[in-house]
């Protein structure tokens, strides 16, 4: 039998759904007996996302230019797509900077008006992403087959839809334990 073939990527966020995955612990050991893990930025230096994904857990909202080349190649390589905390499903706290209507007022704020010894604003084309306008939620962008709501999810939610999904069953998403938020 061939094992799922799976991965992770970190957008916009704090990796906290990351280390919720990591809080896997033992169940971990189990999971690489019947997943491939394929791409992922916990324990892998995997450069190029790969073609025939079978589930991905995508964390994070949409913040700037590379976060949308990398969404979009997610989603045309994947076939399961599931916004894997709050910020892939609202964008959350990357999305406060929103508020300050657009990429140049927040680029202002930051390395202008509170920089320290040598305000300047960061402009390193192929090196600094460019932000984009608005933080977005994974939904936005592409279409999205499973919302993973909390922030972070605990390793029960995790383990719960990634079990469901490895028998080939379509994860029961409703009640406190599945959907609640933060």
């Amino acid at each position: 039998m061939d094992k799922v073939k799976f991965a992770t990527i970190w957008l916009a966020g704090c990796s906290g759904c990351h280390m919720s995955f990591l809080d896997l612990d033992e169940w971990l050991i189990d999971l690489a007996q019947m997943v491939d893990v394929v791409y992922s930025p916990v324990g892998s230096d995997i450069k190029e996302y790969p073609e025939g994904v079978d589930v991905v857990l995508v964390e994070g909202g949409i913040a700037n230019e590379d976060n949308l080349e990398l969404i979009l190649k997610v989603r045309e390589r994947s076939k399961f797509l599931i916004s894997f905390g709050d910020c892939a499903i609202t964008a959350n706290v990357p999305a406060m900077r929103n508020m300050l209507g657009g990429a140049e007022p927040v680029l202002k704020r930051c390395y202008l008006e509170l920089g320290d010894t040598s305000p300047q604003l960061p402009h390193e084309p192929g090196i600094v992403p460019e932000l984009l306008p608005q933080v977005r939620p994974v939904h936005e962008v592409v279409n999205v087959d499973l919302y993973m709501p909390g922030c972070p999810p605990d390793a029960d939610r995790i383990k719960a839809v990634l079990e469901s999904l490895l028998k080939g069953e379509q994860p029961l998403m409703e009640g406190r334990e599945m959907i609640k938020f933060g």
